[in-house]
């Protein structure tokens, strides 16, 4: 087999196009993995649309798991037929951050098939910047995990989104028993983070979104955690303005959140929330919201409160979740809503854009 269908963007190319390219060969230190599964995420577009993806043309996709095809010369340890998830984070692997579970934070941080943000040369990403969204990928040897045996290949493309919430629970060095907000709960990282709650101490969930139905559908994701909803949808019209949000998590607790998880992509709901933290509460935001911040650095100040900006995960967090899954103290097989083939992927991207209808999270399978 000499190619292979890949999704691709191209420069100066306002859609995405399904296309044959070569099937990749692998380096002395790589693998080529065959594609089983590969994750959609929503940023993607948006990402792309701003100029993220620094290496144009490409194929698309951060999320992938399958089995190892081909291995190069200087590999060991891997094996063909291993199966594998593909972890997309590339770095340099030796600066303080690499070397301290802040790989995320690495001057080099890219992720092949998605978007790079730094200013500096990134070389990983030169050479390894096509992703899973594809019949194979090829990545370096040390980017693979070896599955086990009772994870499978869809929820293996989903880790990534499963570990991003681990680094969000983390960085919101929650206390035992708290009460936690999930802003734009309804979406990939929010259906995670209801899913993972009680395995971090988390007594009490707040979701927000905007419709009623599909937070309930949410809501019954956690088990036997109690968790409320707030329909944005149901706030007074002028709610953007007025305030209404912060006072309707307050009547929930009363004495405030001790955390807030926010996915929020835009609009004034990331301020609003933050405002219902309890005092010494931690907002943890990854939903890369650009609007500014209504509230006063006064109010941090005498409140006690942090707002902690993360992004993507670490690799002990991937582990993390791999022993959860292999355990089976996490299943994670309910999250994964919607399936596509490969030739559907542009539908599929469609659909995630529109949200037409829920989607937890979904996969496209080549």
């Amino acid at each position: 087999m000499s190619s292979m269908l890949a999704l691709r963007a191209n420069r100066d190319a306002d859609s995405l196009v399904l296309e044959d390219v070569p099937v990749p060969s692998p380096g002395p230190s790589d693998v080529v993995v065959e594609v089983a599964s590969a994750g959609l995420a929503t940023g993607m577009m948006r990402l792309l649309e701003q100029g993220a993806f620094k290496h144009l043309p490409t194929t698309l996709g951060h999320e992938a798991a399958g089995t190892i095809a081909a291995v190069g010369s200087e590999v060991t340890g891997i094996a063909v037929g291993d199966r594998v998830r593909v972890h997309p984070n590339l770095n340099c692997r030796s600066c303080e951050y690499c070397r301290s579970d802040r790989d995320m934070m690495c001057a080099q941080q890219a992720m092949l098939g998605h978007a790079a943000f730094s200013k500096v040369a990134i070389p990983l990403y030169d050479e390894y910047h096509n992703g899973g969204l594809a019949e194979y990928v090829r990545v370096p040897h040390w980017l693979v995990d070896v599955l086990p045996d009772s994870v499978d290949f869809d929820v293996a493309a989903k880790v990534h989104d499963l570990a991003n919430v681990v680094r969000a629970f983390k960085r919101a060095d929650l206390p035992w028993g708290s009460t936690v907000v999930v802003a734009a709960a309804t979406g990939t990282m929010g259906t995670a983070t209801v899913k993972l709650a009680a395995h971090f101490g988390v007594a009490e969930l707040i979701l927000v979104g905007r419709d009623r139905a599909r937070l309930e559908a949410v809501a019954g994701l956690s088990g036997d955690l109690p968790a409320s909803t707030v329909a944005l949808s149901e706030l007074p019209h002028d709610w953007a303005s007025s305030g209404a949000l912060t006072r309707r998590l307050r009547e929930l607790a009363p004495r405030g959140a001790d955390a807030v998880l926010d996915y929020t992509p835009d609009g004034p709901a990331t301020g609003q929330v933050m405002a219902a933290l309890a005092t010494g509460g931690t907002i943890v935001h990854m939903g890369g919201n650009a609007t500014p911040l209504a509230v006063p650095p006064v109010a941090l100040m005498v409140n006690c409160w942090r707002f902690v900006g993360t992004r993507a995960c670490t690799r002990n967090d991937v582990r993390q979740v791999l022993r959860l899954l292999e355990t089976g103290v996490l299943r994670a097989g309910e999250l994964i809503t919607h399936r596509y083939p490969l030739a559907d992927a542009l539908k599929a991207v469609e659909a995630m854009q529109s949200r037409g209808e829920p989607i937890w999270m979904a996969v496209v399978n080549p």
